[in-house]
């Protein structure tokens, strides 16, 4: 770590110029300016609105942010894997300049235009399965979340919907009510919308290690009982659980539940807001199974930063509603149209699933030599670029939180941008942006060991 006070010009492993790539702190975090900025925030912004970090960023790329007061922090969140081709990418940065000087709205659904269309058909090439596909865009993972959920009832005429335990699918009054965390997530904020069912989820740390096959029975067995299938329009589920936990379901368990819902009459759409676009080692977590689900939300690393979602699935189930059932005025904006083009041609251009394989192998063997010699580390899971660590307490196994809070804390002071998560709050995430150096990603890895071997010490 440098104390270097301006900004140096390098290149990263994308190309093109951007910010020197090194942890460099130059006040304490937050510095002066953040907390005078925090000050004004709490003046003009809801207090609803909760900071991970206050810190004000000035400028980001590569693997790091740089803040107003100077300092270089470690970014190992990616805006919560938003930013998957680094922040400022620079096909990205060309191609929003360019549509930005030819036109910023229209709507789609009064004055179309191509790259609406472009973005589909994308979508519809590169979700898993061969079938017929089409897609709708939109703005939010929450939104596609709610459009999918719409266009099951309307296909199959059915209105349940059954979501998991950990589950989260966004902050709508549906969405809340998909999701399983109270808070701070739904405290306070119901009734919420009716006919939203929950399953047993498989978490091989806490369900006594029970194989997938036989969890997904597990829930089949409750959904049949609770609901019965004739009356559930759709199971949605995360491939691998982000907010609830980094949740990897045991082998099995999502082919079991898709082949019964196949079997009847159910729609399944996989939530891979968080886990898509080449963020786990496949351009899908879903296909590290083969799994083809028929309904697929995007959302987060689809565009490089801007915003924009999708539901892409079966065209007979997408074709469904009716001319003027879908749609909102911004989705699909030309601006994240063309960012999203942009994006998926880094992706591929870069090879960037190969790039997130290779950064969880990375973090894979220096997080399980942590564990090997720490019994606080319950678990180190996850795939590609999503990877995290479950601490507990090593006497009794449960869930450990506020060590988590403190080791995250810890990282955050030494300019290492970590996030949290997790039911029981106890799960420390990784989701660098897949621009970032080696030797930065293992140099705030060094970091997190420190905090953790620390804490140890003042044990």
């Amino acid at each position: 770590m440098t104390l270097v006070d301006t900004p140096r010009p390098t290149s990263t492993p994308l190309g093109g110029p951007t910010l020197a790539q090194e942890r460099r702190l130059v006040t304490s975090i937050p510095g002066p300016k953040s907390r005078l900025l925090s000050e004004r925030k709490a003046q003009a912004v809801s207090a609803g609105v909760g900071i991970s970090l206050p810190v004000y960023v000035v400028a980001a790329g590569g693997g790091v942010l740089v803040d107003v007061d100077g300092n270089s922090l470690i970014d190992l969140g990616s805006g919560i894997a938003v930013t998957g081709v680094g922040n400022s990418a620079p096909r990205v940065v060309e191609a929003v300049a360019a549509q930005l000087a030819q036109f910023t709205h229209t709507c789609f659904t009064v004055a179309p235009y191509d790259s609406y269309i472009e973005v589909a058909e994308a979508l519809n090439r590169l979700t898993p399965g061969n079938h017929a596909k089409r897609s709708v865009l939109f703005n939010s993972g929450a939104e596609a979340v709610e459009n999918a959920v719409k266009i099951a009832r309307h296909f199959t005429g059915k209105q349940a919907i059954v979501a998991f335990d950990h589950a989260y699918h966004g902050r709508t009054n549906l969405t809340m009510g998909l999701t399983a965390k109270n808070q701070p997530y739904k405290n306070g904020f119901g009734p919420f919308a009716p006919e939203v069912y929950r399953a047993p989820m498989s978490y091989p740390l806490r369900d006594g290690g029970l194989d997938g096959v036989t969890a997904a029975t597990r829930a089949i067995s409750q959904i049949e009982k609770q609901i019965g299938a004739s009356n559930l329009a759709a199971i949605i589920i995360e491939p691998i659980q982000g907010e609830g936990g980094f949740i990897v379901p045991a082998p099995g368990f999502l082919a079991t539940l898709l082949a019964w819902c196949r079997a009847n009459e159910v729609v399944f759409i996989a939530d891979e807001i968080q886990t898509g676009f080449a963020r786990t080692g496949h351009m899908f977590a879903c296909e590290y199974e083969g799994i083809v689900p028929d309904l697929i939300c995007t959302a987060k690393g689809i565009a490089g930063g801007l915003p924009l979602s999708a539901v892409t699935g079966r065209a007979d189930i997408m074709d469904s509603p009716q001319a003027g059932g879908l749609g909102g005025t911004y989705g699909g904006n030309p601006l994240a149209c063309a960012a999203a083009l942009a994006t998926i041609d880094t992706y591929e251009a870069e090879h960037l699933v190969e790039r997130a394989a290779d950064i969880g192998t990375i973090m894979g063997e220096r997080l399980r030599a942590l564990a090997a010699a720490d019994p606080r580390i319950g678990e180190v899971r996850g795939r590609g670029a999503m990877m995290a660590i479950e601490l507990v307490d090593p006497a009794t196994g449960e869930p450990d939180a506020a060590l988590t809070g403190r080791v995250i804390a810890a990282s955050h002071a030494q300019g290492v941008i970590l996030l949290g998560c997790g039911t029981y709050g106890n799960v420390i995430r990784f989701l660098p942006p897949l621009s970032i150096p080696d030797a930065l990603l293992l140099e705030g890895l060094q970091v997190l060991a420190e905090a953790l071997a620390a804490e140890s010490a003042a044990a």
